[in-house]
């Protein structure tokens, strides 16, 4: 591959299976010869881990999924000279992962024991017990907390000598309870063939239909029920994502441990997914807590600067909190989530007085950013609240809706808006120019600029596969993969000619660089960006009436 001149260069964007359906093909796809210095990163989503639910953001360990890849696939993208940008969950782990399977083995003799965090130990003194078994805080010590969830964030799980232990759970979880057969009760409690038969089918039915053992008719079985409620609850499976506690010892060489493998792996960013969940003090907030998260952060990038990788903290919050102006100004680098949708509201106004407003602000402030038009979550909206008026920020979620995205209002709560899910191609109305003036665009933003693999494509809205995923299933709108045998047809397509040349000019003209001179002028529908360094230029020329754009780099 030719030189790479950018230390900001394009970054694809991808699950491990997303491009014909393991990494291994992507990394084919990248190795075609019309992929030549197209991309300098790989964002690889963290399903190419050892992971069970949300896609790969429970993660049992960070070893490599051999169903999705392998480290040879990971030597085959060193070869090509690209470096990665991988996820690393600070806040928590799956119930799957070693050492939690470990504490339900063993209960308070496990190595584990205060890996994860035992909701009434950490509430001790700041509340009363209630029956359930789990302490309920005294609105003093939560009145500040977030919660995911309706209700308070805990799982209760099973110990070996029986008892239940309510542990943190701000995201996923799931109980299961297994199926029996007369011969299972049988076998448990001194019971005839017939009535083992009947109430086992019994038993499996209410199950099936959602109720809890608790909650099971056991009218003419009345002898049995302390019996089987106690068997269905010693053999109860879990899924979900418990947090992690980090005041223990072992947290902390598990961070170790991660970050040494995602180097080893190639990385070159970490992402911190879910990391202002992960500090917890009574009284105090749970999500963003200050001084504590940027603390955490801090010890989090001693362990990072060691294996010489960069920290990306994953964050949504409104403009006018400022969030990602302290993430910068402390040194990390950030997402630029206001840029997606002001894009749109720029080429639906035909006007970029506003994007220009962000993009000077960014180059001002030195604000090192990821910036992206698409990816596996939605549309950012909340993220403009501040920086747009409230009713243009609704302006742009009904255009969007109207070209079929999908609203998901934060975490249930209506007049808070969040995202919009939807292709950024069918955002903007199916339109190839649109299309190619947005990624024009970002080329030009401040910024190392993300690809999510679908925008690339031009992949419209996918409503089968949202029909096809049921309940909590609108994400999958805009996470169609691939097929294999339609990759070259689709290299074929005019507007992913015309990205691949916008990607490559912007991976080897020596104009841009983090550090490199920015400026723009607006005059009514035509815009401007330019990028000085070291005598090399690059401008951009747009013109919003039309959606036409030309580029001169010298």
């Amino acid at each position: 591959m030719s030189t790479k001149y950018t230390d900001n260069g394009p970054m694809l964007n991808a699950y491990p299976d997303s491009v014909g359906g393991t990494l291994g093909d992507i990394v084919s796809f990248l190795e075609k010869p019309e992929l030549k210095d197209v991309f300098q990163s790989f964002y690889i989503l963290p399903s190419i881990f050892n992971t069970d639910l949300d896609r790969g953001f429970s993660v049992i360990d960070y070893g490599i999924n051999e169903q999705l890849g392998s480290k040879e696939d990971l030597d085959r993208l060193r070869a090509l000279g690209m470096n990665l940008k991988l996820d690393f969950i600070l806040n928590h782990a799956s119930v799957l992962s070693p050492q939690f399977q470990d504490l339900i083995k063993n209960g308070e003799n496990s190595k584990y024991k205060d890996f994860f965090i035992n909701w009434n130990k950490f509430w001790d003194g700041c509340g009363e017990m209630t029956k359930e078994g789990y302490i309920q805080p005294d609105e003093k010590y939560i009145k500040d907390m977030f919660f995911r969830k309706p209700g308070l964030p805990i799982l209760m799980v099973r110990m070996p000598d029986g008892t239940d232990v309510p542990y943190w759970n701000t995201f996923y979880q799931e109980v299961r309870y297994p199926e029996f057969d007369a011969m299972d009760l049988m076998d448990k409690m001194s019971m005839q063939y017939l009535t083992a038969d009947k109430l086992s089918r019994r038993i499996n039915s209410e199950l099936k239909a959602g109720k809890t053992p608790n909650e099971i008719d056991f009218t003419g079985f009345e002898k049995y029920k302390d019996g089987c409620i106690d068997l269905l609850e010693s053999n109860r499976k879990y899924l979900g994502q418990m947090d992690l506690n980090i005041n223990s010892d072992l947290v902390w060489e598990h961070y170790e441990n991660t970050l040494r493998t995602l180097s080893e792996y190639g990385a070159k960013i970490v992402r911190l997914d879910a990391f202002a969940y992960a500090p917890k003090t009574p009284g105090k907030k749970n999500f963003l807590n200050d001084p504590d998260t940027w603390e955490l952060l801090e010890k989090v990038r001693k362990l990072a600067n060691k294996y010489n990788v960069q920290l990306l903290p994953e964050i949504h919050a409104s403009y006018g909190e400022k969030i990602y102006e302290t993430v910068a100004k402390k040194g990390y680098m950030t997402y630029d989530f206001f840029l997606p949708g002001l894009l749109i509201d720029a080429i639906e106004k035909r006007n970029g007085k506003d994007l220009m407003r962000w993009a000077q602000e960014m180059y001002d402030n030195k604000i090192r950013a990821v910036n992206m038009l698409g990816c596996h979550d939605g549309i950012p909206m909340l993220d403009l609240k501040g920086f747009l008026p409230d009713e243009e920020i609704q302006g742009l979620i009904d255009t969007i809706v109207s070209r079929g995205g999908l609203i998901k209002n934060l975490h249930g709560a209506k007049n808070m808006y969040y995202q919009v899910n939807a292709t950024y191609y069918s955002a903007l109305g199916d339109d190839d120019q649109k299309m190619l003036l947005a990624r024009a665009i970002q080329m030009f933003m401040p910024g190392k600029p993300q690809v999510w693999y679908l925008d690339l494509f031009a992949g419209k809205n996918d409503f089968d596969a949202v029909a096809n995923a049921g309940a909590g299933g609108h994400k999958e709108i805009n996470r169609t993969n691939i097929k294999p045998e339609d990759i070259d047809s689709r290299l074929k397509n005019d507007v992913v000619v015309k990205q691949l040349d916008l990607l490559r000019m912007r991976n080897t003209c020596k104009a841009f660089g983090f550090d490199a001179e920015f400026s723009q002028k607006v005059d009514g529908n035509k815009l401007e960006m330019s990028w000085k360094n070291e005598g090399h230029t690059a401008t951009l020329h747009a013109d919003f009436a039309d959606y036409s754009f030309t580029i001169e780099t010298t």
